[in-house]
């Protein structure tokens, strides 16, 4: 929904629009939800094409944005997403398929089975930070379970938001696929729709309103939200191993990933060896020198000044109540320019523990024994990913099972997101509801429960009026059954 002007491209809504498509896909979900499975992969195949013939075009976009380097796009944006794509196609078949169940001793003579239906009309709202990514893949998972979509864009990622909204007009429909771009009054405008499902991805902030929003409609909803997910390092770990691999998962996207380390709990036994071993792969990613990074071109940017203005004010806040900087500490508002940075001496109480970072800068506090790291997570919201270094199996279950989370890596960070067999979403403030292969498919599903009875019932035995043998066999049916 744009308009050109003689200098300028200018996005813009109007609530006409709005109704419009709207009005039109409620109009034509019925046919679209009678799509075979044969249908819909030929749809998601269109996506998969189009995707590999703009293999460019989507980089360009996303560099345009905040710089993200070409293979950071190529590995989180493009691979994911054809992955997820390619891993629907392989598998719709069976996912469509009524999934029968056994019986049960009081239903013994009828027959079960689960049977998905599109929940008919969809909006999806999406972030800035994996803009092409965070999209496509709720989308193929909409368009696999047979629903119509609305897709609102970030208008942070203005020219991928751009990019999505070209993709969509040369493959679709609008009664069937439509994109608004947008401020956030759009999505207030989109929010006031009776979606038949909302998936949102963002902060928690914008989610309680999202969730507040699709409640006036009793619209269902899925929240992939984010929260300060912990890294425990033990004293048993791999430094060096562990270092190489919260260094990616941290300052890839210049931190501003959902599920990336944003803290670390390490054992103070090994605190010197890890700072060591940080800065060893900080240098081999980015540079020898801390000048280096800033030219780096595979290191990204802060993606506008409310968000590095943020950031600096955190960083700020945190040193002057004690902390140390150990790496980096550079910043270069004129390029939304922080280099990576990793802060020590860092107290529970501080700015940079209040909330999430999603940012380049890495917080660590120490701890003696296990029980003390465990209560540290646990006295913070649930977070959407939990990490842990060690080769002590004691520990690794302690944590797994005296802590909560969306999702746990053993020994990596991050790379859980790509595992398409695994449900993937937060608890409570880190979201609610699961995306990704069949559990993509299922959120856009109704799980339709379906009972089939014939003539012959024993249940008839039970019927009124209630006689004395009646009375007997309930009894017994309560009793045994």
């Amino acid at each position: 929904m744009r308009k050109e002007t003689q200098n300028q491209q200018d996005i813009f809504f109007n609530k006409t629009d709005i109704d419009s498509v709207f009005t039109a896909q409620v109009n034509n979900r019925r046919n679209v939800s009678q799509t075979s499975t044969i249908e819909r992969i030929a749809k998601l195949k269109k996506i998969e094409n189009w995707i590999i013939e703009n293999k460019q075009a989507i980089r360009e976009a996303i560099y345009k944005d905040f710089r993200k380097p070409a293979v950071d796009v190529d590995l989180t944006e493009i691979f994911t997403a054809l992955s997820e794509i390619r891993h629907a196609i392989k598998h719709l078949k069976k996912w469509v398929k009524p999934k029968h169940v056994k019986r049960t001793m009081a239903l013994i003579t009828t027959r079960s089975w689960i049977q998905y239906e599109p929940r008919g009309v969809v909006l999806i709202i999406a972030p800035w930070n994996y803009p092409f990514n965070l999209i496509v893949t709720p989308l193929l998972s909409a368009i696999a379970a047979g629903d119509c979509v609305i897709l609102k864009p970030s208008e942070l990622a203005a020219h991928t938001s751009n990019l999505i909204s070209n993709m969509v007009e040369e493959l679709f429909s609008e009664n069937e696929v439509a994109v608004f771009e947008g401020e956030k009054d759009v999505a207030i405008e989109l929010l006031k729709k009776p979606f038949d499902h909302i998936f949102f991805t963002g902060n928690a902030a914008v989610g309680k309103k999202v969730m507040q929003a699709a409640s006036k409609n009793l619209s269902s909803i899925t929240l992939e939200l984010g929260g300060k997910s912990p890294v425990v390092i033990d004293e048993t770990a791999y430094i060096a191993d562990a270092a190489q691999k919260i260094v990616w998962g941290k300052f890839m996207n210049c931190g501003q990933t959902c599920l990336g380390p944003d803290y670390l709990l390490v054992n103070e036994s090994v605190l010197p060896e890890l700072i060591s071993k940080l800065k060893y792969y900080t240098k081999k990613f980015y540079g020898t020198e801390n000048s280096d990074w800033q030219t780096c071109p595979d290191y990204a940017r802060i993606i506008d000044n409310n968000h590095f203005q943020r950031l600096a004010r955190v960083l700020n806040e945190t040193i002057q109540a004690g902390a140390k900087i150990e790496i980096g500490g550079d910043l270069n508002e004129d390029e939304k320019y922080i280099s990576p940075t990793v802060l020590i001496d860092v107290k529970p109480e501080s700015a940079i523990m209040e909330e999430e970072i999603f940012g380049p800068i890495l917080p660590i506090m120490t701890y003696t024994k296990i029980d003390d790291a465990i209560n540290t997570i646990r006295g913070k919201p649930k977070p959407l990913a939990l990490y842990i270094f060690s080769k002590n199996q004691r520990n690794i279950d302690r944590v797994l099972a005296e802590t909560s989370s969306g999702g746990v890596c053993i020994n990596d960070t991050v790379i859980h997101f790509s595992q398409s067999n695994l449900p993937f979403g937060g608890v409570n403030d880190s979201g609610t509801g699961r995306t990704h292969g069949f559990f993509g498919f299922k959120t856009f599903s109704n799980e339709k429960a379906v009972v089939k009875h014939n003539r012959f019932s024993l249940l008839k035995l039970m019927y009124p009026p209630y006689t004395k043998r009646v009375r007997m066999i309930v009894d017994f049916v309560v009793k045994y059954f």
